[in-house]
């Protein structure tokens, strides 16, 4: 393992990584659970009934509740493998875990699907806010997101922090109006690929910003907020 030096001249052990495609199915396997219990409720019916009543799960919102349940367990068994693998759990996912347990337990004991539909809106506010709040206090978020994998100028790393946070808040005004208008199925589909599409085409669209205000010299990338 890589070593690196702290101002005392005492080497300290790098952050343990794990591989990108593990990293990537942890963060995605549980959206993917869902989508798939949500199309095929009986392929999960063992493990929804063991907290689900047999008139949810024959019901038809039994896709939905049953992909709660299993959104839930999946969100916690990746938190679980990411701490057991690194020793620590990053921000983002852990608010995300906490707000699917939070949501995910409203929907299920009040027979609800209104709470976990609105949890994408909930989280996307908060990620805006975090950003905003970050750069208000001078302590911008997006370069520990990126984890350093970004060299940026002060400036760039504030565009890029607005503009991100501006796409927060429209990803959660978009999940209102689609689940407040569509069906299920549809909402879900958006959820899945729809969001993780959206995300992809913003984040290329950013490239001209990045080039622009990109640093050679990773040293000048942490100026003063």
């Amino acid at each position: 393992m890589n070593e690196t030096s702290n101002p005392a001249g005492v080497p300290a052990p790098a952050k343990a990584t794990i591989n990108p495609l593990l990293k990537l199915a942890l963060e995605l396997g549980p959206l993917l659970l869902f989508v798939l219990a949500n199309a095929r409720p009986q392929l999960f019916h063992p493990l929804a009934a063991l907290v689900l009543p047999e008139q949810l799960l024959q019901g038809e919102q039994a896709g939905l509740f049953t992909a709660t349940v299993v959104l839930i367990a999946a969100t916690g068994a990746a938190l679980a493998a990411s701490w057991a693998l690194l020793r620590r759990l990053p921000a983002a996912p852990l608010i995300t875990a906490a707000l699917v347990l939070v949501f995910g337990a409203l929907t299920l004991y009040l027979r609800d699907a209104t709470f976990i539909k609105m949890k994408p809106t909930i989280l996307y506010l908060c990620f805006s806010a975090a950003l905003l709040i970050g750069l208000a206090v001078g302590r911008p978020v997006l370069p520990i997101l990126f984890d350093q994998a970004l060299s940026l100028s002060e400036r760039g790393w504030r565009l890029l922090t607005w503009r991100w946070a501006g796409f927060f808040v429209v990803l959660a005004a978009l999940n209102e109006i689609v689940w407040r208008t569509q069906s299920t199925d549809v909402w879900v589909a958006f959820k899945f690929p729809g969001i993780m599409i959206l995300i992809f085409v913003f984040a290329l669209a950013q490239a001209p910003l990045l080039a622009r205000h990109r640093l050679d010299d990773p040293e000048k990338a942490s100026d003063h907020f």
